[in-house]
């Protein structure tokens, strides 16, 4: 019922910036939360930015200061703009909408992951 595309991710060198972007369409009556995930071989997933539908955001320290979330006009779309890469930023970056598909009812969606590569 939600599908969430991510796209932005790539290769770049230390210092430098990308912005994830990932579109939720399907059908549903709202999403209430999106987050960035990320995931490296041979660890667990985290959390490293949210944003809740009001507007209100928490990242890991790790990125505070140089990674910001946040929603497109549509509500549908979040993105990170991440600056100052560094090395261990390096991973597949996931997608998660959480989503009202009614009123009252609400079911995370994921997207497939994008890769982000920062080497020199």
């Amino acid at each position: 019922q939600v599908h969430l595309v991510e796209s932005g991710g790539g290769l770049v060198q230390p210092g430098e910036s990308l912005t994830l972007s990932c579109a939720a369409s399907g059908t549903f009556f709202r999403i209430t939360d999106m987050r960035w995930y990320r995931q490296t071989p041979g660890h667990k997933r985290e959390l490293v930015a949210s944003i809740n539908k009001e507007g209100n955001t928490n990242y890991i320290d790790g990125v505070r200061g140089r990674f910001t979330i946040f929603r497109g006009n549509d509500r549908n779309t979040v993105y990170l703009q991440m600056n100052n890469l560094k090395p261990e930023d390096t991973a597949v970056y996931i997608c998660n909408a959480v989503t009202s598909l009614t009123f009252y009812n609400q079911e995370d969606f994921w997207g497939q992951g994008i890769r982000v590569t920062v080497s020199s």
